[in-house]
């Protein structure tokens, strides 16, 4: 399991990541404990993507399996708190392009800053398979977090956001000038 660090986390004990509320960052299948209160959460929310992403799991549509994919969770006593993955971007054509998606982090657990260490962990994990990675932000709350990890705003119809990894440009991506 590769280790993934973000400033708020200050201890590394079996291969896991632990924040001082003992939340447990790395690489998840399902069903985990907790995924039905996540699930339950998100959809009152008005989020259908873990919909998609349970329905996709249940069906072997996408379990997150192929070269460079990887579904991460954050774990606390036992539940999952949040979750996230990292596939090829189905929707860029380019197989140097992965995709962050499913992104959700349960109420109580928001703004201690385990959205921004699983995604970054996700984006540690791309580092090693694609060029850029691509999302589309659900909010705006989202959308500040993922610019300020780097996400540049692109006018694309199935993306709101891409990182580069690599130097050069990522092709097909304009980006939206700075207002």
């Amino acid at each position: 399991m590769n280790l993934h660090t973000n400033r708020s986390f200050n201890s590394i004990q079996s291969g896991l990541i632990l924040n001082l509320s003992m939340t447990a960052m790395g690489a998840i299948t399902l069903p985990t404990p907790g995924i039905n209160e996540l699930h339950a959460e998100a959809r009152a929310a008005g989020y259908s993507f873990i919909d998609t992403l349970l329905d996709d799991w249940s069906t072997g549509e996408n379990r997150f399996d192929g070269p460079g994919e990887i579904l991460m969770g954050a774990i606390e006593h036992n539940v999952l708190v949040a979750v996230g993955g990292l596939n090829l971007d189905p929707f860029a054509g380019d197989p140097a392009i992965g995709r962050i998606r499913r992104v959700y982090v349960r109420f109580a657990w928001r703004n201690l800053g385990i959205g921004r260490t699983l995604v970054t962990a996700l984006i540690d994990h791309a580092r090693q398979h694609f060029r850029a990675v691509r999302l589309r932000a659900e909010n705006p709350g989202a959308a500040r977090l993922y610019q300020r990890i780097g996400f540049l705003p692109i006018e694309d119809p199935s993306a709101t956001h891409i990182l580069p990894l690599s130097t050069g440009e990522c092709p097909g991506t304009k980006s939206i000038p700075p207002a």
